[in-house]
């Protein structure tokens, strides 16, 4: 058997499935490379010209939060339309490449002005990617497997996402890097080119390009939307807040959309308050690395396995007990007193986001009717991107009223979200599948 139909018969999932994971893999590694590059290029000397009258932090999370913004508002917008028109994989392809062109454009950019053009750029082209990419592999899956499809993609996403700022730091602290050109060297007018400089920034623009690129071509080769897609295409996409049926008071999508709010919300927290934190702790920002990476590295190892584990026994009852479990997860994070019980403190937040992530989106897509997964599942994605940006705002202001205060909102707000998901969300799988001894009897 090849590879790639090991590792299909290894995830038991669709093959287009299975390509989509490694594409965001890749344009993870590039897109995450950029949250550590861009603050340090922004503070560089290479970047100049007007600063508006703000001073240069200030520009700095401009900078940071207008991609975001940009990201999570445009996404409703991008799944509708590709709901409408009854394409993924055209969509998809129109995100990557204009992170692929945004990418290398920041090797060019010299100014304050045009880094806010770009990150602008790239929100927008990523909204292209995200809820399009969701819809397509809700569509591949079916009831019996739509959480572990979620499960695979996260899981892939992540690994990418947490792999980029792990050497992100090192390609810009090692350049410049001198690439010679022998070929060059014949003659004494071509002598002076001979060899390449590249600077440690420009360096870590080109991987971001690179895998940008190569996630476009993966998608362009392995991936291809299903006829049912461009079959079910529907012109009634509105977004519900209302329950439709009146049974509850609040549409399920729209109280999972609340939930991924607040979870993400609640996880973000951590992320501005890395001196406070290792103040608090008293550590160094070694040991911070390692408590806002044991978050992911429990995504990463649980997302497969639950959201396969929701395909059997059902979505509601992982979310609403993950969401009950980050209550205390997040509050515990403003008491404790060692660096090894804040590890474990995260580690813990991050096994019951994990309950909660694949089984929501599954959730989401089998509620989701014929041509409407994109405007569906956008609403928790473009959710989980307010969600972070609100949780560093919200830690940011709280943070002066005491160490424990943004821990403790946290606590609220997904102990709410709890009680909306308990309250206003019903089980889609009417009876867990039975495993056949042999579907020919």
């Amino acid at each position: 058997m090849d590879p790639v139909g090991r590792l299909v018969r290894a995830f038991r999932v669709d093959q287009r499935v299975l390509a989509l994971a490694f594409a965001r893999m890749a344009d993870g590694v590039g897109n995450s490379f950029l949250i550590i590059v861009i603050p340090l290029y922004v503070g560089s000397e290479v970047v100049g010209g007007r600063t508006f009258g703000l001073e240069e932090a200030v520009i700095i999370g401009i900078i940071l939060s207008l991609y975001g913004f940009l990201n999570s508002s445009a996404q409703p917008i991008t799944g509708r339309l590709s709901d409408r028109a009854g394409k993924r994989k055209a969509f998809i392809l129109v995100g990557l490449a204009g992170l692929t062109v945004t990418n290398l454009a920041y090797v060019f950019a010299g100014s304050y002005a045009q880094l806010l053009a770009i990150r602008g750029l790239q929100g927008v082209s990523v909204a292209f990617i995200v809820p399009t990419s969701i819809a397509l592999v809700n569509e591949l899956a079916t009831t019996r497997d739509r959480g572990g499809n979620m499960g695979v993609y996260n899981t892939f996403r992540l690994i990418g996402f947490g792999a980029g700022p792990v050497v992100a730091g090192a390609v810009v602290a090692t350049g410049p890097y001198t690439l010679s050109l022998p070929a060059l060297e014949t003659t004494a007018a071509l002598e002076a080119i001979g060899s390449l400089t590249i600077s440690g920034f420009d360096a870590a623009f080109y991987v971001a390009t690179i895998t940008a690129a190569i996630s476009y071509l993966m998608v362009t080769v392995l991936v291809s939307d299903p006829e049912a897609t461009k079959a079910n295409a529907s012109d009634d996409l509105a977004i519900a807040v209302r329950d439709p049926t009146g049974e509850k008071l609040l549409d399920p999508v729209f109280t999972l959309g609340i939930a991924t709010l607040f979870l993400a919300a609640s996880i973000a927290l951590f992320a501005t308050i890395q001196p406070q934190v290792n103040a608090h702790l008293e550590q160094s920002s070694t040991w911070f690395g390692l408590q806002f990476a044991a978050f992911v590295l429990a995504q990463i190892l649980l997302q497969t396995p639950v959201g396969r584990a929701s395909d059997r026994f059902g979505r509601r009852p992982f979310i609403v007990l993950g969401m009950v479990l980050l209550v205390p997860t997040t509050i515990v994070q403003g008491f404790v007193l060692t660096s090894e019980m804040m590890f474990l403190a995260r580690l813990s937040q991050g096994v019951a986001g994990a309950m909660v992530f694949a089984p929501s989106l599954a959730l989401a897509g089998d509620l989701a009717g014929e041509g409407e997964s994109g405007t569906k599942l956008s609403v928790l994605t473009m959710a989980f991107g307010f969600g972070i940006a609100l949780g560093p705002f919200a830690s940011g202001v709280l943070i002066s009223y005491g160490f424990q205060v943004p821990f403790l909102f946290g606590g609220l707000i997904t102990a709410i979200g709890a009680g909306l998901v308990y309250t206003q969300v019903e089980e889609t799988l009417e009876r867990p599948p039975r495993v056949r001894v042999a579907d020919d009897e």
